[in-house]
């Protein structure tokens, strides 16, 4: 009990940045000025604000580990005889793990800001979103009841909003937060009618005793299972949509669009994670349902497999590991499913690190070319126009290796050992999802190591040197381009030309020849990024490298020591097979099978990708031209336009959605203007002509009254007599 004082202070987690960032919201509104001056110091208050929040998180964590406890403190909100609301925190162990994800990843990700939005005009907007966003995610995972769950739901989605469109003078980056909005209004809908329907069963929000309630009746047969089925997908809806899961992945490629560091933010600790997160929080809900976690399972297993074979055809860096982001959260999804909490939870973990580390380093290339392909949108952001950045940007190129290894799951990086773990269960519960899995780790290595060997091995290609040799026409390999269009090509010397020829005429003829050389082709290359987003870099590419430690024995099994399973133990207990794994050895042994899938990747990647792509590129368009050539070329272009095309599902959305809701709009229209206004006019019309009608039967003589009169009752008499 002597702890519960430490614990008491938990509410600071997520006060912190809230308070820093509406104090440096409302001081920019009243001092602009002063604000635009001191605008790096807003973003040290930030980051300090963070700083303390992590370290709280880490003591928590700390103690927590000791006592293995679990502390929840709530008062009431709105309290009457028919309905309570209470708002509060919970301090457990999937809290801890969420808690420190969020606020190690979101001080790294400001720290990296810092330099990387440097010279934008919304730098302190930047910050002030970032704060909030990241003290709504915070808010969301300390949330004891769905209440509170979907107030801080909300906000994560608004902030998300804010941050995507960022740049909104931007059409795209307009387009894309809208789209983001919508996407996830559309699950938000769903998971508020699952809150309704579970509280008109249990008569409760809180999580705990909400999830007790709900298995009772359950397994009572107290309540239909067809409707508890349906309350339990309802509120798998929403992290659905927040998670990226198919068919509501959509918005996830095109929230590439924000700044770079959002990327980041939003796909390893924060917004996507909210929907594991919040499956894992009310697993025990699931797991009474069989028919739930089927659809749990089969939703991850086809999101993993559909985010891995799209991004095969990825051109734009950062899309590609978004799709990647998508694949990875499809395996945690599959995870929960079939029951593996501890897997999934420790994916959690080390996909975060890896990925958050992959994004900030697609950052830093990107950032380095801006200088030299800055001709047309996004242009700086395609992995045809990279190439050899190792030998300019060797940090960046290093860590963005680590993470690309850790995420193709090689030992003894982070996220092998989640990894194997989660293929191993999936062989396990069903032959349907080892092979998925097994699957999506060989297009895992693949892509990943596509877009590694395309940015960083080979030779530089945005410089005018190999730019001749890309002006073949549009591949027919069915894994995606590989030359550039010659539109491209020409937008490219054009820029280099003016780079060559900047401003001869305003200076002295002697400076010319200094001038050319500088600005030559050989001598335009990237550089090295600053030191705030080196320093991010090498602080992640830690955790990449040690953090799947955590999950693993030393030792034998009678003496080992599992911190993750000893520690994870959420408000549903776990299974005695769950909790302990076998020692290292017995890991590595057994985890030959995902190693080979990895390395069979890795090497068809190296074959067609590798560093002498660009000298057999002939080689390989002979061999595309005999492929399609052949029975198998219609099946081989089906492929390569599905690939290039999404999986069509952008292009199904638009005509069963926008133009089908045009469509009814336009028929509701019609009914409108014909039919109600008809009637209504119609109406107004006959009173117009029974008016006028009147009109002429009134003369003004009192005998034709009086006739009428007498008329009138010999008919009602008539009428009455009858």
């Amino acid at each position: 009990m002597f702890m519960e004082p430490l614990y008491e202070y938990a509410w600071i987690v997520p006060s912190c940045p809230f308070v820093t960032s509406a104090s440096i919201g409302l001081v920019s509104f009243i001092l602009p000025k002063v604000t635009r001056v001191l605008r790096r110091i807003c973003a040290l208050f930030s980051v300090l604000s963070l700083t303390v929040s992590m370290w709280i998180s880490f003591t928590l964590f700390q103690q927590q580990i000791v006592n293995h406890s679990t502390y929840e403190h709530s008062w009431s909100w709105i309290f009457n005889d028919n309905i309570s609301l209470r708002i509060g925190f919970l301090w457990d162990p999937l809290t801890s793990i969420m808690s420190i994800l969020v606020t190690t990843v979101g001080i790294l990700v400001m720290i990296y800001s810092d330099s990387y939005m440097c010279h934008d005009q919304g730098y302190v907007r930047f910050f002030i979103y970032l704060s909030l966003f990241t003290a709504s995610m915070l808010g969301l995972v300390f949330s004891p009841n769905l209440i509170q769950i979907y107030a801080f739901w909300e906000l994560v989605g608004m902030f998300s909003y804010l941050l995507i469109g960022f740049w909104f003078a931007r059409p795209s980056a307009a387009n894309a937060c809208q789209k983001a909005f919508v996407t996830n209004r559309t699950g938000d809908f769903g998971l508020l009618l699952g809150i309704l329907g579970t509280y008109w069963i249990t008569g409760s929000f809180e999580i705990r005793e909400l999830c007790d309630r709900f298995n009772e009746l359950t397994f009572s047969n107290s309540v239909s299972s067809y409707f508890a089925n349906i309350c339990a997908l309802l509120l798998f809806l929403g992290p659905v949509a927040k998670s990226a899961q198919f068919p509501l992945h959509v918005w996830l490629p095109d929230a590439m669009e924000g700044p770079t560091p959002i990327s980041a933010l939003i796909h390893a600790a924060t917004m996507v994670a909210a929907g594991i997160f919040f499956v894992a929080r009310i697993l025990n809900i699931f797991e009474a349902l069989p028919l739930s976690m089927n659809v749990i399972a089969w939703v991850g297993g086809i999101t993993a497999l559909l985010g891995a074979t799209i991004a095969l055809a990825q051109k734009d860096l950062k899309k590609g590991l978004a799709y990647s982001t998508m694949s990875q959260l499809g395996y945690m999804m599959l995870a929960l499913g079939i029951g593996a909490y501890r897997s999934a939870s420790f994916h959690l973990i080390t996909h975060a690190y890896s990925k958050a580390l992959l994004f900030l380093g697609s950052g830093s290339v990107i950032h380095s070319m801006e200088e030299f392909v800055g001709y047309s949108p996004n242009s700086n952001q395609n992995i045809f126009l990279m190439g050899g950045l190792r030998k300019y940007m060797p940090i960046t190129g290093t860590t963005f290796l680590l993470g690309t290894l850790s995420l193709c799951g090689i030992p003894p990086l982070a996220c092998f050992w989640s990894k194997d773990e989660i293929i191993e269960k999936s062989w396990l519960y069903s032959s349907s999802f080892g092979w998925i899995t097994s699957f999506t780790a060989v297009l895992t290595a693949f892509y990943m190591f596509r877009i590694y060997f395309l940015t960083f091995e080979g030779e530089f290609r945005a410089n005018g040197n190999d730019i001749n040799p890309f002006s073949l026409k549009k591949s027919n390999i069915i894994w995606g381009d590989i030359q550039i269009e010659s539109k491209e090509r020409n937008n490219i010397s054009s820029s280099l030309a003016e780079k060559v020829n900047w401003n001869k005429n305003s200076i002295p003829k002697y400076k010319e020849n200094i001038l050319n050389t500088y600005y030559s082709y050989e001598s335009v290359y990237p550089k090295e990024s600053d030191y705030l987003i080196i320093l991010s870099l090498i602080i992640l590419s830690i955790p990449t490298l040690l953090i799947g430690l955590i999950g693993i024995h030393f030792v034998q099994r009678e003496t080992s020591l599992d911190y993750l399973s000893e520690w994870l133990i959420p408000l549903r207990g776990i299974s005695q097979d769950e909790k302990i794994p076998d020692n290292f050895l017995r890991v590595l042994e057994n985890s030959i099978g995902s190693i080979s899938l990895s390395l069979v990747g890795i090497s068809i990647s190296y074959i067609i990708y590798g560093p002498i792509f660009f000298y057999r590129r002939n080689l390989y368009k002979n061999i595309s031209h005999l492929l399609l050539k052949k029975e198998l070329g219609l099946f081989l272009r089906f492929i390569q336009d599905w690939l290039q095309n999404k999986g069509y599902i952008d292009y199904w959305y638009d005509i069963l959605l926008l133009k089908g809701i045009r469509f009814v709009s336009f028929l509701f229209s019609l009914f409108d203007k014909w039919v109600i206004d008809g009637m209504i006019n119609g109406i107004g019309i006959s009173s117009f002509l029974g008016g006028e009608s009147a009109r002429y039967g009134e003369g003004g003589r009192v005998s034709s009254y009086l006739f009428g009169l007498i008329i009138g009752i010999v008919l009602l008499l008539i009428v009455f007599v009858s």
